[in-house]
């Protein structure tokens, strides 16, 4: 099965949503549209149950999404939070649409931390949702690849955070960290590691050029900002912090806020370090093209001392067979 990534369009008041996210026998929050012709019909009410008599005739109908209101954005996310972990072990659902169903939702909840970041039930969905990407990946380089290939190129601290967090956990996994205690911490940390931005204002995060010496020096302030704002709601492990405060930190001690080198950083941080830079580096930026793949590991290889480099091997081995041969 190919992979069917939904696009949401901004502007619109209803928002896709795959067939396969709704649950039998659970009661919606929500009322769902389906679109016919460019007409959107009232298809079934909020607070009836969803059963397999009603899937069946969508699926009959080769009806393959659905659609909400966005006024119900947040009791769908809710919804699927609640029962993403269900979702990821349904045998009937393809694996790639489970990898869209897991990436879509780590991006909105990403989007209220980020809005909310001292708000306590942020976190802890935050750490929900690392559990189940953990379970995923887990699963082996299919299920990372699945990721991949619908992970968003289009640069926003929320999709950037996602990422982050889905390549440190396969990463974790590729060196033989199985250790699952470490790697929900370690996917805790990537997911939050730039929580920080939050106090930066969006001018600055988003302008379109260079950024001033007095700029810049405002956001080497975020990764000190991250760790403030999550020992502050005192729901994080103390492991978690330190991907968020390490990850600008590099092997030659050019890096911030400490100026570190390899052997005084954390094992998550050395990886954070290595996939936060890789993203930012293939990721389309308003002041900056994407680069590919391959040629952005190679970059990363000339930087020899910034990066541990059998780290930066096995990123490269596990971004395609042919990864290493690449660069």
């Amino acid at each position: 099965m190919a992979v069917d990534l939904i696009r949401p369009n901004v502007g619109a008041k209803y928002m896709p949503i795959y067939l396969e996210s709704l649950r039998i026998d659970t009661v919606l929050s929500f009322d769902l549209f389906i679109k016919i012709g460019n007409e959107m019909i009232l298809y079934r009410s909020a607070d009836l149950p969803f059963t397999e008599k009603t899937r069946t005739k969508l699926v009959e109908n080769k009806v393959t999404r659905l659609y909400v209101s966005k006024q119900f954005r947040q009791q769908y996310q809710k919804y699927i939070e609640q029962n993403l972990d269900k979702i990821l072990v349904d045998r009937q659902i393809p694996e790639p649409r489970k990898a869209g169903i897991l990436y879509e939702t780590s991006k909105t909840l990403m989007k209220d931390v980020l809005e909310n970041p001292t708000y306590g039930d942020n976190i802890k969905r935050s750490k929900s949702m690392v559990s189940n990407t953990v379970s995923f990946i887990l699963k082996g380089q299919a299920a990372f690849h699945n990721l991949l290939k619908i992970s968003s190129f289009d640069y926003y601290t929320y999709t950037h955070s996602v990422n982050v967090c889905t390549f440190a956990v396969a990463l974790a996994q590729q060196v033989g960290m199985k250790d699952e205690t470490f790697l929900h911490e370690l996917g805790t940390g990537a997911l939050l590691h730039d929580v920080g931005k939050s106090k930066i204002s969006e001018r600055i995060l988003n302008k379109r050029s260079a950024l001033t010496t007095m700029e810049f020096e405002l956001m080497k302030k975020h990764p000190k900002w991250g760790v403030e704002i999550l020992s502050g709601t005192d729901l994080i492990d103390a492991s978690s912090y330190y991907p968020v405060l390490q990850h600008h930190e590099r092997g030659n001690r050019s890096g911030y806020p400490n100026g570190l080198n390899l052997s005084e950083m954390h094992d998550s941080s050395r990886i954070v370090a290595i996939v936060d830079t890789f993203d930012a580096m293939t990721t389309e930026r308003v002041y900056q093209k994407a680069k590919d793949t391959f040629p952005a590991l190679k970059t990363m290889f000339e930087l020899k001392e910034e990066y541990d480099q059998k780290l930066l091997r096995t990123f490269a081995e596990l971004m395609g067979p042919s990864g290493l041969a690449n660069v």
